[in-house]
């Protein structure tokens, strides 16, 4: 019996001090902060993007308003000229009218889904030149791991974690 206790002891000791060296481990994992929306604010490409995507979000935006203002026009000249019509002749309009409304309604979503390319499109490469910068600060700084600080997970982080402008620096001294 004082043997069993012995050893379940020696194991029960054993395994609290394997436990506390690894929490002490994950204790000093280095870890930096850093905020991506104030990096990609400060960067000229993302202006750029911005400006190229505000442009063809209005001509895609522009394009839709006048196919809609047009088969407005063609409804309202129906409306007009419904009660002289013939009850086969109405249900045909009505008819095409329905279905051109659908297409309208698809091509308004094959135009957002559009914009939503052309956005992938134009962040990438701003995306990429981030991922980069960070990753060449991280291993400069030792980090094991970087969180975003604009991400609402990271609900606190000291100030001396935060390597935002380390990497903002590291993409602008890439840049000479």
């Amino acid at each position: 019996m004082y043997k069993s206790f012995a050893i379940l002891t020696l194991l029960l000791i054993f395994g609290l001090t394997t436990n506390n060296t690894e929490a002490q481990k994950r204790k000093n994992v280095p870890i930096g902060i850093v905020d991506v929306t104030v990096i990609a604010a400060q960067l000229p490409e993302s202006k750029e993007a911005e400006t190229k995507l505000q442009d063809f979000q209005k001509h895609i935006s522009d394009s839709l308003a006048q196919k809609q203002a047009d088969f407005q026009k063609r409804v309202e000249a129906y409306v007009k000229q419904k009660s002289m019509m013939p009850p086969a002749e109405q249900q045909k309009q009505e008819g095409a009218f329905r279905a051109e409304e659908q297409q309208l309604m698809a091509l308004r979503e094959k135009l957002l889904q559009d914009l939503n390319v052309k956005r992938d499109e134009f962040l990438k490469p701003i995306r990429e030149l981030i991922k980069r910068a960070i990753k060449q600060v991280a291993k400069e700084e030792k980090l094991k791991i970087v969180l975003d600080k604009s991400n609402p997970i990271v609900l606190y982080s000291e100030d001396n974690m935060d390597i935002t402008f380390k990497v903002l620096d590291n993409i602008k001294r890439g840049r000479k």
